[in-house]
């Protein structure tokens, strides 16, 4: 069964989600961190597909973002640390409440995955699986990326984001519209060689101490290998990291940062992501 629903962040700000409920509970609940600007109904297939194996899973939309966004972007008071510390934790609150016999599982996207440390409570996590994640420092892209990188985050995110009061991710095709705040907060974490462990601190990315399974997609110039290699050193007490090598070219091609979560990969990606975390 699938319910929308509204629950508080940390600070009391209304958050808009979505609880899949299974039919026979595994004793397992998931909450997905969405990637940067992503609306939670991007991953509402997938999330199906969970419940459907027994997780009960929550999406959500950060605030300015989908259905947790209230009026105008323009000098919206939110910044990336906010969607971590705030947002996410809420709901992982609101999830512990909602299946208070469960073992937590976190699937993270991206931001989701890499900025997870920031998160606080993240030590209930019994396993951890990231899709597209990666230390987002800038240097970690190779060859054009690097130049490209760096115009981003040295100029782009900061002086776009500071002229119109938001960053117009829409306009280059990256998903939502960003609030100012999240996007200068972020480009300073890019700017970091340890990412949002240096930026904002590291304590919260040791209290993780649950495995690690990371999807690495080859087509995937978001995360280049040497990046989503690098999230690793993020997490220093994880029990286990495993990067597992999706070769695009063998699925089909075309997957990049976003396609592991289309339906086509029903029965190969998603029944290897959901049985690892049967598995936990």
């Amino acid at each position: 069964m699938t319910t929308p629903v509204e629950f508080a962040a940390r600070d009391g700000y209304a958050l808009a989600g979505t609880l899949f409920n299974p039919g026979q509970a595994n004793g397992r609940a998931v909450l997905l961190h969405a990637a940067t600007g992503v609306k939670r109904g991007f991953y509402a297939k997938f999330a199906a597909h969970l419940a459907q194996e027994g997780f009960t899973v929550l999406t959500f939309d950060y605030r300015g973002i989908g259905d947790s966004r209230r009026g105008s972007l323009r000098r919206f008071p939110a910044r990336m640390s906010d969607w971590a510390r705030l947002d996410a934790a809420g709901a992982l609150d609101y999830l512990a409440v909602q299946a208070p016999d469960a073992k937590l599982l976190c699937v993270g996207h991206s931001f989701g995955g890499n900025g997870l440390g920031v998160v606080p409570g993240i030590e209930r996590y019994a396993a951890a699986l990231f899709v597209g994640t990666q230390s987002g420092y800038w240097r970690h892209w190779p060859g054009a990326g690097k130049p490209a990188m760096w115009l981003l985050t040295h100029l782009m995110l900061p002086s776009v984001s500071g002229a119109l009061g938001y960053f117009p991710m829409k306009l280059l095709g990256q998903g939502e519209d960003l609030p100012g705040g999240v996007a200068r907060e972020w480009a300073g974490w890019c700017r970091n060689p340890r990412y949002a462990a240096g930026a904002v601190g590291s304590e919260g990315y040791a209290r993780l101490t649950a495995p690690i399974r990371s999807y690495w997609v080859s087509d995937d110039r978001y995360a280049p290998r040497p990046a989503a290699e690098a999230l690793f050193e993020l997490y220093p007490n994880a029990a286990a990291k495993e990067l597992v090598e999706v070769d695009a070219a063998a699925h089909g091609g075309g997957i990049g940062h976003f396609g592991f979560f289309r339906e086509r990969f029903r029965d190969t990606l998603w029944r290897d992501a959901s049985g690892w975390l049967a598995r936990q």
